[in-house]
């Protein structure tokens, strides 16, 4: 039997990691085996290539060429594998981000990452994803009081996380199958019932 693919996205502060560790730990308290993963990284080119794109000034056209390029590698190497042996796959962040932030935050034309994702990803998507979903603004303060050392991501203006933000209420409205759209100024346990309640049904 095919494993189960849960991905999880949202802004930088939206809670989304947190959340991702716990939903993988718990998974693993119901008897699945969970590979719990992340984009950009995943695989050793993909930490490398995470590493390039966190911290280097680069073209928009590479950085989403370079995200998708780590992505293929992760889908072969990890993704792929774990669901056909079975496994659940739960991935903090996916190929909704590459909408959010190259096509929302940075301007780069929805086709081109369209073409991109269908190209790469082929017929696989996620059975399940979570948007957590926050206001910009608590977003900021939560970074700040616990990330010294943000990321060229992290360091941009409100501007560009309000248009990331846009961009993932536009997938989560043009995904209602796939998409769950969560508060994510809710509590820690409030979230934890909500995404247990989610996969209940698989």
């Amino acid at each position: 039997m095919r494993g189960r693919f849960i991905t999880f996205e949202g802004i930088d502060g939206a809670g989304k990691s947190t959340q991702h560790a716990w939903l993988a730990a718990h998974l693993r308290s119901l008897g699945h085996e969970v590979v719990a993963t992340r984009e950009p990284g995943g695989t050793p080119l993909g930490e490398q290539l995470r590493g390039l794109l966190l911290a280097e000034p680069m073209h928009i056209e590479t950085e989403a060429l370079l995200m998708f390029a780590a992505r293929r590698e992760h889908i072969a190497q990890v993704i792929e594998p774990a669901l056909t042996r079975g496994a659940w796959v739960a991935c903090d962040r996916f190929a909704d981000a590459s909408f959010a932030y190259q096509s929302g935050g940075r301007g780069l034309a929805w086709e081109k990452i369209a073409a991109l994702r269908d190209w790469t990803l082929g017929h696989l998507q996620p059975d399940i994803t979570f948007i957590f979903d926050i206001p910009v603004a608590t977003a900021q303060e939560r970074l700040a009081k616990i990330n010294n050392q943000r990321d060229r991501f992290e360091q941009e203006q409100t501007a560009f996380f309000e248009r990331v933000r846009a961009a993932y209420h536009r997938i989560a409205t043009e995904n209602p199958q796939r998409v769950t759209l969560i508060d994510a100024t809710q509590s820690t346990e409030e979230i934890n019932k909500l995404l247990e309640k989610s996969i209940a049904r698989y």
